[in-house]
């Protein structure tokens, strides 16, 4: 077995990959041990997931919508007191209207002296960075097409020898290109719920998916917090995935095609 990314032989390793990050809530898309191998999955999680999810607006959107990470923990977000003071805000529990700040030390007397105090909660965003955005879309995007591939006899071999998925396997692991094109727009709000088959309703944290324009262009679709980012696997450009919206009148591809009856 040889490795998605490096290439090299990764018979040996141990650990599995998650296509989305744990810390996303994902405990169930996973690739098998091998397919992605034990160093590329501790780069990806140190260099490409943890600067992603790092970054405030991200930590905001995952405490807010309390999605805990591996370890169980619900990040604390951030907030302003009286729309000056900056403060930690740690929620207690889902559904609850109770929280816990923290305040600096050089701004507790300051705060203190407020004749009202009024909180208001960041709402969360992307990383201003676009090249921590493209390494992340980029390192998911390939093993969401391994994860496509997995049953296909000779399938990763085809992922791994291909020489037109370097690029994109290039730009996840070192960065290069720097620049490569992604487009996001909102779909949905941070807070969407769906009713499972059961009748229970559930949160949708994320999803995804891979589709081919007619022009043969293959892109990559996750849906994050309600924000929809779309790659091209195999150039850094956008343009084919723009025209493809403009044909289908604005639909996501996750809800189209194959997909038409997902929600």
């Amino acid at each position: 077995m040889r490795c998605i990314f490096c290439k090299k032989a990764s018979d040996d390793s141990r650990s599995v990959e998650h296509i989305i990050p744990e810390s996303l809530g994902n405990t169930t898309q996973v690739l098998p041990r091998g397919v992605v191998c034990d160093k590329c999955n501790n780069y990806f999680a140190r260099k490409v997931e943890k600067p992603f999810l790092d970054v405030s607006g991200i930590t905001d959107l995952r405490s807010y919508q309390f999605i805990p990470n591996k370890k169980g923990v619900i990040p604390p977000g951030t907030g302003y007191i009286n729309s000056e003071y900056p403060v930690k805000v740690f929620p207690h529990k889902e559904g609850s209207t109770k929280a816990s700040i923290a305040v600096e030390s050089e701004l507790f007397e300051k705060v203190l002296s407020e004749n009202e105090l009024i909180l208001v909660l960041s709402t969360g965003c992307l990383p201003s960075q676009p090249n921590l955005v493209s390494r992340f879309l980029a390192k998911i995007a390939v093993e969401a097409f391994a994860q496509r591939l997995l049953n296909t006899p000779g399938g990763l071999d085809y992922l791994i020898d291909e020489s037109q998925f370097d690029s994109i396997r290039n730009h996840a692991r070192l960065g290069k290109p720097q620049e490569w094109a992604y487009h996001t727009r909102p779909l949905y709000g941070a807070k969407e719920k769906r009713i499972n088959s059961n009748g229970e309703s559930y949160q949708v944290v994320y999803e995804y998916d891979l589709f081919w324009t007619p022009l043969q262009e293959l892109y990559f679709v996750l849906v994050l917090f309600g924000l929809e980012l779309t790659i091209n696997v195999g150039g850094p450009d956008v343009d084919g995935y723009l025209e493809w919206l403009k044909e289908k009148n604005g639909i996501s591809p996750l809800y189209e095609g194959k997909n038409a009856n997902i929600i």
